[in-house]
C-alpha cells in the first residue's frame, strides 16, 4: 500500500501548511487516485496499442467514479461497490451507443436514464454514491458518431478503467473515516443512560440537581450529533437494509426516552417508591444497548431484568391506586413509558447488532413490523412513498432528467461539437434550487474562462506536440486536482477545463478553439440548468419543508383520536393512521436533509424545525407503545365516561397539532402561544381515574392514566413548538 503523506513532512513550509488545510489530504488522495487509475489505462491503450477510443473510455471509466462520485464504507465494501458498477456501466454504455442513432432517441434515453439513476438516492449512500458516474456512462457514448461497431472497444476500455479504479483505491493510503453512525448512536444511548441514572438518583435522594442538569446537557449534545443533518452523507443510515432500519428505530426510541425524562424533571412530583429502581434498570438496559452498538462487543442481551422490573412496578402502581392523586397517576405513567421506550430501544439495538426479533415483539402491528421484509421489498416501498410530486427526490429526478434530455436534443439540433461537455456542465453546476444554481454558475463560468485562457495559450505554444500533452497530463491532474478543490469551485472548474482539453487533444488532433468550445458548452449547460431550476420548483426544499412538516403534523393529529379509540374500544383502528404519519415523517426527513444542503436558499435564516416535529414524534412513538401495551383485542372496552374523557383530550391534542401545522403552512405564527397540557388536577381522564381507583378495574385505571400521560405529552410538545 502506498503510504500516507505526513502533513509534518515536506521540504518547504507552504507544502506543510497546505497539507494541514481542511480537505487537502483527501483532495491529494483523490488526485493521486485519478492520476494513477485514469492515466494507466489511458496511456496503455492510446500509446501502447494505438487504440484511442478504448483509451478515452478507460479514462472516463475512472474519472467520474473518483471525481464526481462518493463510494462509502471500509475498503472491502468500497471494492465491492466499485465492482458492482461494472454491469451497470456496461448497460449504460451499450444503451448510449445504440441510441445515438437519432437525436430524439438519445434524448428520450437520457430522460429515462437521468430519472432512473436519480432515484438511486432512495437506496442510501451506497447506491446514491456512484450515481453521477452512471449518468456520465450514458452521456459519453450517446453523442455522434453513431458507432455500434465500436461497442466492444468501449466496453473493454470502461472495464479496465473501473477495475483500475478499484485496484488503486486499495493500494493508496486511506484517510481516517468519519466516526461511524453506530458509534455516534452508542454515545447518545450511553449519555441518555447517564441522564436516566441521574434522574433516578435525584428521585431517590442520592444525587444533586447539578448532576441531572449536566447529564441532560450531555444527552442533548450526543443526540444532536446523531441528527442525519449533522452526520456525513456517507455515514447516514438511510439505506433500505435491515441494519439501517434498526439503527434509525433505535435512535427514535432513545430520543423518545430522553424527551420523557425531560418531562419527569420539569414536572417532578412524588412518584411511587419503586420509580427510582425502575429508572436504574432502564439506565442499565440503555448501557447494554449502547455496548451492543459498538464494534468488537459480544452479542445483544435479552432484557429480562427490565421486563421483570416493569412488571413489579405495574404491580406496585396497582396496589397504590387507592392513595394515588392525579399528579402521581400521570407521573407514574410517564415512568412506565420510559421503561417501555427503553425496551423498544433495546430490541431495536439487538436488531441493529445482528440479533433476531424476540418472540415478545413478534405480533401483528408490532413496532418491528419491518423485520422480515426483504431489502428489495423495503426499497420499493420507500420508493413508492417518494413517487409523488411533493417528494424532493421525485422533483430532483424529474428536474435533472428533463434538463439533460432538453440539452441532448438542443446539442443535436445545433450540431455542437463536444456536446458531451454541455451535459457535464449541467451535472456539475445544476443544484436543487434556483438560488443555489445561480451561486454555482458564477464561479463555474469564471473558472472555465480562466482555464480556457490557460488551455488556449498552451495549445498555441506547443502547436499540437502530442508528447507535451502526454507528459503534462499526469502532472496537471495530480497538482491541479489537489489544489483546485481546496481553493474553491472556480479553481475546480478551471482545472477540469484544462484536463478535458489535455485528454481530448490526445484522442483527436487538437484545435486551438477547443477551449472556446468548452466555454460555450459550459454557458449553454449552465443556462439550461439555471432555467430548469427556475421553472421547476425554484425554491427547492426551502418551500417544501414547511408543507412536509405540516403534513406530518396533520397525519399525527389524525392518529391521536384513532389510537385513543383503539385503546378504549377494541378493533377501532389506529394502526393505519400511525403508518400514514410515519410515511409523512419519512418524506419530511428527506426534505430536511436537502434543505440543509441548500445554503443559498436559506439566506442565513432558519427555524427550529426539530421543535416543530416534536408533537408528531410524540404521537408516533408514544402511540406505537400504547398500542403495544394493549394489543389484546379480547379485552372489554373502557367505561363510557373514561372513553369520553380520553376522547376529549385526544381532540385537544389533535387540535394543537393542526394549529401548529396551519401556522407552518401559512408562514404566520400563532396569535398567541397556546397553553400547555392541563395540570394533572384539572385533567378529566385523571380525575376519572383517581375517582374510580377502587371501583373500576385496575387495568382500566392504569390504562387511562397512561393514555392521558401520552396525550398530555403531545399537547405539551405542540405548545413548545408554537413558542
Amino acid at each position: 500500500m502506498i503510504g500516507t503523506p505526513d502533513p509534518r513532512a515536506g521540504t518547504g513550509g507552504p507544502l506543510r501548511r497546505f497539507l494541514r488545510t481542511p480537505g487537502a489530504p483527501e483532495a491529494l488522495r483523490r488526485a493521486a487516485w485519478v492520476t494513477v487509475a485514469g492515466c494507466a489505462g489511458f496511456y496503455t491503450f492510446a500509446y501502447a496499442f494505438g487504440r484511442r477510443d478504448m483509451a478515452l473510455y478507460a479514462m472516463f471509466g475512472a474519472l467520474p467514479l473518483i471525481l464526481f462520485s462518493s463510494v462509502p464504507g471500509p475498503p472491502p465494501r468500497r471494492t465491492g461497490t466499485l465492482l458492482l458498477t461494472l454491469p451497470v456501466g456496461w448497460a449504460l454504455v451499450t444503451a448510449g451507443t445504440l441510441l445515438a442513432v437519432r437525436d430524439w432517441a438519445a434524448a428520450l434515453g437520457m430522460l429515462a436514464v437521468g430519472f432512473a439513476v436519480s432515484l438511486l438516492a432512495n437506496g442510501g449512500p451506497r447506491t446514491a454514491g456512484p450515481a453521477p458516474a452512471f449518468q456520465l456512462y450514458y452521456v459519453l457514448p450517446c453523442f455522434p458518431p453513431y458507432a455500434p461497431d465500436a461497442l466492444p472497444a468501449r466496453l473493454a476500455g470502461l472495464t479496465v478503467g473501473i477495475l483500475l479504479t478499484a485496484l488503486v483505491d486499495r493500494l493508496l493510503w486511506r484517510e481516517p473515516r468519519p466516526v461511524p453512525y453506530r458509534t455516534l448512536l452508542a454515545d447518545a444511548t450511553e449519555a441518555t443512560a447517564g441522564y436516566c441514572a441521574a434522574v433516578g438518583r435525584l428521585l431517590a435522594g442520592d444525587g444533586p440537581p447539578e448532576d441531572v442538569r449536566s447529564s441532560r446537557e450531555a444527552a442533548d449534545r450526543a443526540l444532536t450529533a446523531t441528527l442525519l443533518s449533522e452526520v456525513p452523507p456517507d455515514e447516514r443510515p438511510t439505506s433500505a437494509t435491515p441494519g439501517d432500519r434498526a439503527l434509525t428505530h433505535t435512535r427514535a426510541a432513545v430520543r423518545h426516552v430522553r424527551d420523557l425524562l425531560n418531562g419527569i424533571v420539569d414536572d417532578r412530583g412524588e412518584p411511587v417508591p419503586g420509580a427510582p429502581a425502575l429508572l436504574r434498570h432502564c439506565a442499565d438496559s440503555l448501557r447494554r444497548t449502547a455496548s451492543s452498538l459498538r464494534p468488537d462487543v459480544g452479542g445483544p442481551e435479552d432484557e429480562d431484568a427490565l421486563s421483570a422490573a416493569l412488571a413489579a412496578f405495574d404491580e406496585e402502581r396497582a396496589r397504590g391506586l387507592a392513595r394515588a392523586t392525579p399528579g402521581r397517576l400521570r407521573q407514574d405513567a410517564v415512568f412506565r413509558q420510559v421503561a417501555a421506550g427503553t425496551l423498544v430501544a433495546a430490541e431495536a439495538g439487538r436488531l441493529a447488532a445482528g440479533g433476531r426479533l424476540s418472540a415478545a415483539w413478534d405480533y401483528p402491528g408490532s413496532p418491528f413490523a419491518y423485520v422480515g421484509v426483504g431489502t428489495a421489498v423495503w426499497w420499493w416501498r420507500r420508493l413508492a412513498v417518494r413517487l409523488t410530486p411533493t417528494s424532493v427526490l421525485f422533483r430532483n429526478a424529474l428536474r435533472l432528467s428533463l434538463a439533460l434530455a432538453c440539452a441532448r436534443l438542443l446539442v443535436g439540433v445545433l450540431e455542437l461539437p463536444h456536446g458531451f461537455w454541455v451535459l457535464l456542465a449541467i451535472l456539475s453546476l445544476m443544484r436543487t434550487s434556483a438560488a443555489d444554481t445561480r451561486a454555482a454558475l458564477v464561479p463555474g463560468v469564471v473558472g472555465t474562462v480562466v482555464g480556457g485562457v490557460l488551455a488556449t495559450g498552451m495549445l498555441l505554444a506547443v502547436d499540437g506536440t502530442t508528447a507535451f500533452y502526454a507528459a503534462f497530463t499526469p502532472v496537471f491532474l495530480l497538482v491541479g486536482l489537489t489544489v483546485g478543490p481546496v481553493l474553491g469551485p472556480a479553481w475546480t472548474q478551471g482545472v477540469v477545463t484544462v484536463v478535458l482539453v489535455l485528454v481530448f487533444s490526445q484522442v483527436a488532433p487538437p484545435d486551438w478553439d477547443l477551449p472556446a468550445v468548452r466555454l460555450l458548452t459550459v454557458l449553454i449547460g449552465g443556462g439550461i440548468g439555471a432555467v430548469a431550476s427556475l421553472l421547476a420548483w425554484p425554491r427547492g426544499a426551502a418551500g417544501q419543508l414547511r408543507r412536509d412538516i405540516a403534513d406530518f403534523l396533520t397525519r399525527a393529529a389524525a392518529a391521536c383520536p384513532a389510537v385513543t379509540a383503539r385503546l378504549a374500544r377494541p378493533h377501532a383502528g389506529g394502526v393505519d393512521e400511525l403508518a400514514a404519519a410515519r410515511r409523512a415523517l419519512f418524506l419530511a426527513q428527506g426534505t430536511y436533509l436537502q434543505y440543509h444542503m441548500e445554503a443559498a436558499s436559506r439566506d442565513g435564516r432558519d427555524l427550529p424545525w426539530e421543535a416543530f416535529t416534536l408533537p408528531g414524534y410524540a404521537v408516533v412513538a408514544g402511540g406505537a407503545m400504547m398500542l403495544a401495551r394493549r394489543r389484546d383485542d379480547d379485552r372489554p372496552p373502557l367505561p363510557p365516561a373514561a372513553d369520553a374523557e380520553l376522547t376529549g383530550l385526544a381532540g385537544l391534542a389533535a387540535a394543537r397539532c393542526l394549529a401548529t401545522a396551519q401556522s407552518l403552512r401559512s408562514e404566520r405564527p400563532l396569535g398567541r402561544a397556546p397553553d400547555g397540557a392541563p395540570p394533572a388536577e384539572a385533567s378529566g381522564p385523571l380525575r376519572w381515574a383517581a375517582g374510580h381507583a377502587t371501583s373500576a378495574r385496575a387495568a382500566d385505571v392504569l390504562l387511562v392514566a397512561e393514555a392521558e400521560a401520552w396525550l398530555a405529552g403531545v399537547v405539551r410538545a405542540a405548545g413548545a413548538a408554537a413558542r
